[in-house]
């Protein structure tokens, strides 16, 4: 897919601008090896039920970059992305739980590259695959860890993401486990979800109000972020 429809793709989601600098064409056309190799492989392994190129853009990479522009918000744009990542990136840690395909953990380090991520998915195939996207895709600074989640050291993380996993009210926990004090837990939910996964957190969480995906009306982003002082039992 050329740069350009994917630019105009997720101008819903990130913004766009007339000038596009060396950077963010980088940016867009890891976004179309990636949508290429994600194909190749739906057609031995179910990673995604959204076959249509453009509807993966918007639906997987908008939604995820959508995330990424609030978890490391810059003044810029698409089309003016720094070379040194999103503000307040650098050393920052970040654990996608069940990245599946690689949403939103892979789209968050494409955004934000000095970020250290880690991505977790139980299911080989699945962990095959991510090694392919990065090593494909020449990113660093990843480490993917083929195990469950409860597996990981708890507060181990400054950001942790959720997306689309099974089992959601059974793993919201162990997610909200690995985020370190002061931290935070990023969820893209449907808004039924919304009140289920607020009364689940635990209580040294604090959320903000679910901010709504462009172009959906049942998808949101929910920040809950852990106190830096906890409560002693």
């Amino acid at each position: 897919m050329e740069p350009a429809r994917i630019a105009g793709l997720l101008a819903p989601f990130i913004g766009t601008s007339p000038a596009p600098k060396l950077h963010a064409q980088s940016l867009l056309s890891h976004i179309s090896t990636y949508v290429d190799i994600l194909s190749r492989w739906n057609a031995r392994i179910n990673l995604t039920a959204i076959r249509d190129p453009e509807e993966i853009i918007t639906r997987h990479f908008g939604e995820s970059l959508f995330a990424a522009n609030h978890l490391f918000p810059r003044e810029t744009t698409v089309c003016d992305v720094s070379e040194r990542g999103g503000i307040g990136s650098s050393a920052v840690t970040v654990a996608d739980v069940g990245s599946g395909a690689g949403f939103p953990g892979i789209p968050i380090k494409l955004w934000a590259p000095e970020i250290s991520l880690t991505l977790i998915e139980s299911n080989h195939k699945k962990a095959t695959f991510l090694r392919e996207v990065c090593r494909s895709l020449t990113l660093t600074g990843i480490n993917i860890q083929n195990a469950r989640a409860e597996a990981l050291p708890p507060a181990s993380f400054d950001v942790v993401t959720l997306r689309a996993v099974e089992r959601f009210e059974s793993i919201l926990p162990t997610a909200a486990a690995l985020v370190k004090p002061s931290g935070r837990l990023a969820l893209l939910i449907s808004t039924l979800q919304v009140a289920s996964a607020q009364s689940m957190l635990p209580n040294q969480y604090h959320s903000s109000d679910p901010i709504q995906v462009p172009l959906s009306r049942s998808r949101v982003l929910l920040l809950a972020h852990r106190n830096l002082h906890e409560p002693t039992l």
